[in-house]
């Protein structure tokens, strides 16, 4: 595995949230945990360092800001078209 620098978990609920919140983030070790979680549950990840850069600014439990929901759909676009497939 290539070195992890840092990682950011994303939820979205359509029935609950009006966008996207950042759920977890962190580097390092942190960033490694978040993947390794993420992997043990099976959720897709998707590998986008300056996306990363931008969400890790942005605070646990809070929406996305609006300048990021069109890199964010990308994403989650990214993962429904994985998910579909399995």
């Amino acid at each position: 595995m290539s070195k992890i620098k840092k990682a950011v978990a994303l939820k979205y609920d359509k029935d609950k949230d009006s966008a996207p919140k950042v759920k977890a983030k962190g580097k390092g070790e942190t960033a490694k945990n978040i993947i390794k979680i993420a992997q043990e549950y099976n959720l897709p990840i998707k590998k986008d360092e300056d996306l990363v850069e931008l969400l890790s600014k942005v605070e646990i439990d809070k929406d996305i800001p609006e300048n990021l929901y069109k890199a964010v759909a990308e994403v989650f676009s990214f993962v429904y078209k994985i998910t579909k497939k399995e």
